[in-house]
């Protein structure tokens, strides 16, 4: 049955050769190599059949269901790739029925498909990893993941892999047999790869540990490294600082050294401020009824924490855990106080600020040049130049209302400081002095 069916074969093919010119003196001498040439054509025009067939349902089914994996397979002819398996799939099954098993052509034609095969099931790994890849970047759960690495290791590992097969192949040798001579060449290609294998380590700790998202905003204390990552490979990690330049780092940096990842700010929707300014403790003074009634003019809500405490301190109420009204970001006892009660308020109407997360305003441990007075809270934006804006407006509004409880924020005298001072102690008429203090001449 074997020879009858490989007699027919080659009759046919030395037919149809011969009807398009060749002799037939050469076909005899090279009639098995022929025939396999003819062979392989077969097997592609099949491969061009399913190829068309796969791809015509493929790109049908992607369009009703929009999946995502189909419709990357389809791009830069990934599924033509992927059909590279079929011809030496479809030469294997046919060299037993063309040649005879014992024949020279048929085991050098064998070991030539085999070959064949093992390329094009790399070509197809790497292929489907590419997809899937790019799928998983498109994928709102898994865009942000550092998975490029993953995948640079794995299509070097595929390689290697295909590489050692082809030889054993041949050589006819078992693969196993050469992964156990490979001692050597394994010392010498950590030497050579060091950087790549420690990527790897240092990629797959990122992501077992979340600890680097594409995406995210870091910043690594004493590097000027502070932006955010836009690609995270095998052996780098790529951030655009705020000026663009490019930082590069590798991998295994981010595990060894410390560094501040800023996606938990952004994540919770509020970007903190944590700013203020040193008063003068030559300024912060009690207050009296006359400050009070001027300052109750200048917002509503303080005009009533004014009277509330007035009336607190009729009825001796303290300020404790057992008169929690008493309890407030401020007290009426000094000027510095009723400021700060004045920034509470205005914080907590500011449409900008969040009243979900903290809201305070205190003061810090005295200094050589004042009492500090901080006011912390979080913007309900995270984004840089709004939080900017937010910040700058509110600093700007405090400096301004701080002489109306005369309060003024230490500040390192200069040239004109000195000069003006001597103009006063010189008797200068101080109407005509320029660039004094705001409310100095009130």
């Amino acid at each position: 049955m074997e020879k009858n069916i490989i007699s027919w074969f080659n009759e046919l093919l030395k037919e149809l050769l011969v009807n398009i010119g060749i002799s037939e003196k050469f076909l005899a001498d090279s009639d098995a190599i022929i025939t396999f040439i003819i062979m392989i054509a077969v097997a592609f025009a099949i491969m061009e059949l399913v190829y068309r067939s796969a791809f015509f349902m493929c790109r049908r089914i992607a369009r009703r269901k929009r999946y995502e994996f189909l419709q990357n397979i389809l791009k830069e002819k990934r599924l033509r790739k992927l059909g590279y398996i079929i011809p030496p799939v479809f030469v294997e099954i046919m060299l037993p029925l063309v040649y005879s098993g014992k024949s020279t052509m048929f085991q050098y034609a064998e070991k030539l498909t085999w070959i064949w095969f093992v390329i094009c099931i790399t070509i197809g790994i790497n292929t489907l990893l590419a997809t899937v890849g790019e799928s998983a970047y498109t994928n709102s759960k898994y865009h942000d993941r550092p998975i490029k690495g993953f995948l640079q290791i794995s299509r070097i590992t595929a390689i290697l892999i295909a590489i050692i097969i082809i030889i054993s192949i041949l050589t006819n040798k078992s693969p196993v047999y050469l992964i156990g001579g490979l001692g050597a060449f394994a010392a010498v290609l950590m030497l050579i790869a060091k950087d790549s294998i420690m990527g790897f380590v240092g990629g797959f700790l990122l992501l077992e540990n979340d600890m680097v998202r594409l995406g995210d905003w870091i910043e690594i204390p004493g590097t000027g490294i502070n932006g955010n990552v836009f690609d995270i490979s095998l052996t780098i990690v790529k951030v655009r600082n705020w000026d663009n330049t490019i930082a590069t780092i590798p991998p295994y940096s981010l595990i060894n050294e410390s560094f501040i990842n800023w996606r938990g700010m952004s994540e919770s929707g509020g970007r903190r401020i944590a700013r203020g300014y040193t008063i003068k403790l030559d300024n912060i003074k009690p207050c009296n009824a006359k400050m009070l009634q001027r300052l109750r003019k200048l917002d509503k809500e303080l005009e009533e924490y004014i009277k509330r405490k007035n009336e607190q301190a009729t009825k001796g109420l303290a300020c404790n855990t057992a008169n929690p009204d008493g309890l407030a970001n401020g007290t009426i006892d000094t000027n510095a106080g009723l400021f700060r009660a004045y920034a509470d308020i205005y914080l907590h109407k500011h449409p900008m600020i969040r009243k979900d997360m903290i809201v305070m305003v205190r003061t810090l441990e005295a200094t050589d040049t004042g009492l500090p007075i901080q006011f912390y809270c979080f913007t309900t934006t995270t984004e840089w130049s709004e939080y900017e804006s937010i910040q700058s407006e509110i600093m700007e509004h405090f400096a301004s209302v701080m002489p109306l409880f005369e309060l003024y924020p230490y500040q390192s005298s200069g040239a004109r400081d000195t000069i003006i001072s001597g103009l006063i102690e010189g008797n200068f008429p101080i109407e005509h002095i320029e660039g004094l203090p705001f409310r100095t001449t009130k």
